[in-house]
């Protein structure tokens, strides 16, 4: 069994921790892999080679980077392409889903957007998954009932679809509590990847334990929408009230941002 994480930014696109930080910051979780998967649009040819070659520099018999990316796509619908290490200029989500898996690698569409939905269920080619939480996007208390629904909904279509979950960190002050258990006895990128493809895992968030296939109880799916939509208006409450400081010119300092991070 491995403990690890999904969905994690560097300082090779827009996040605040080096490769190197983070090896330390999940090792001393007792994480033994992280998935990577830095902003596409921030590579050449050239500063990928050297992103995969650290990745593969700092991993270890104790901790194993899995490289990839992130791709945004027409309409600020985001990809995220574990394992994949291709750069490609297509904005199309279905070609770059398409693009993904010509690499061995998955795709899986990430924090999608409410308005998302009905398009995702118009897709010809759908990814191995969909994020049924992110953590930075949804909020660290509850994920959106509706993401598990539309996961349900287009496994009738594909029913290897999985629910992936993942803490889209970038900031040092972000929440990072939630992980993943892999079913799976070797630490290598490969043996990491299959184990992901066939949904040999578990996520787990405190004394929650959430499944790959995505199927929760319907009770629990009624706390998370009790609890997502009080979080969702505590957060707008405050982001109203940053936008109405910034129209008086005053800026918000970087210090509470930071504190807001570990609550949100």
């Amino acid at each position: 069994m491995l403990k690890g994480a999904l969905h994690a930014h560097s300082t090779y696109s827009d996040g605040e921790f080096t490769l190197e930080e983070l090896r330390k910051i999940f090792i001393a979780e007792g994480c033994c892999f992280l998935c990577v998967t830095d902003h596409a649009e921030y590579f050449d040819q050239a500063s990928i080679q050297r992103y995969v070659a650290e990745c593969e520099s700092l991993s270890d018999h104790s901790f194993r980077f899995v490289p990839g990316l992130e791709y945004r796509c027409i309409g600020d619908m985001h990809i995220l392409g574990y394992g994949a290490t291709k750069l490609t200029e297509s904005t199309d989500p279905e070609e770059v889903i398409r693009h993904i898996g010509s690499q061995g690698a998955i795709a899986v569409i990430a924090h999608p957007k409410n308005a998302f939905f009905p398009w995702i269920e118009a897709f010809q080619t759908l990814p191995l998954g969909i994020e049924v939480w992110n953590t930075k996007y949804d909020g660290r208390y509850a994920p959106r009932p509706g993401t598990f629904e539309l996961l349900q909904r287009l496994k009738e279509s594909f029913p290897e679809m999985r629910a992936f979950y993942g803490q889209d960190l970038h900031w040092k002050h972000q929440y990072r509590g939630l992980h993943l258990v892999l079913d799976c006895d070797s630490q290598q990128t490969d043996a990491i990847r299959i184990a992901l493809a066939k949904g040999k895992y578990t996520a787990l968030k405190d004394n929650l334990q959430l499944s790959s296939d995505g199927i929760l109880p319907p009770e629990l799916l009624e706390e998370f929408g009790r609890v997502q939509a009080r979080s969702y208006r505590m957060w707008r409450f405050l982001k109203a009230g940053k936008q109405r400081l910034e129209r008086l010119g005053i800026r918000v300092p970087e210090s509470l941002k930071a504190q807001l991070r570990r609550i949100f």
